[in-house]
């Protein structure tokens, strides 16, 4: 792995930020093993590898040749404060190594500033977090790797490296 150039660190504090958030970690991978519920500390903290859409963007732009090897991954922390309960659906938490694929991350709002943040993966998994209000945070954590593929929403190939 060599380290990233153009780390990205983001702060969500509010719907219209989650949602650049979740922009930037579709399609990432996340091992069960790297998902870690803090009840003590009402923190939850997800390791992934995430799909770097805005180098995928600037290769389209340029035109140029290019191959495989020019898409990558960055390994990204995604945590969340303050939450008070943490639900899944649908994934086994005993598959220590298995790989989700990240779809989205949404923020529904129930008794201002509460609210429910949802990390939706692909094949119906769903991690639910009951937060008193909405704060998170997106760092890479500066190693890079090559992705295998671009994702693409219109095959069945999007859970590759």
């Amino acid at each position: 792995m060599s380290p990233c150039t153009d780390e990205l660190k983001l702060v969500a504090l509010d719907k219209d930020d989650i949602e650049v958030v979740s922009a930037h970690v579709q399609d990432s991978l996340v091992k069960i093993a790297d998902i870690f519920w803090r009840p003590h500390d009402h923190r939850f903290v997800m390791a992934l590898n995430r799909f770097d859409w805005m180098s995928a963007v600037d290769i389209a732009k340029s035109g140029a040749g290019y191959s495989k090897a020019d898409y990558r991954r960055c390994r990204t922390a995604l945590r969340f404060e303050r939450v008070l309960a943490c639900k899944c659906r649908n994934l086994d938490q005993s598959a220590k190594d298995a790989q989700l694929n990240l779809l989205a991350v949404e923020f529904a709002e129930t008794d201002s500033p509460a609210g429910v943040v949802s990390l939706i993966f692909s094949g119906g998994g769903v991690i639910r977090l009951e937060v008193e209000c909405l704060e998170a945070e997106l760092a890479d954590l500066g190693e890079v790797s090559a992705a295998a593929i671009c994702p693409d929403h219109f095959t069945a190939n999007t859970a590759r490296a």
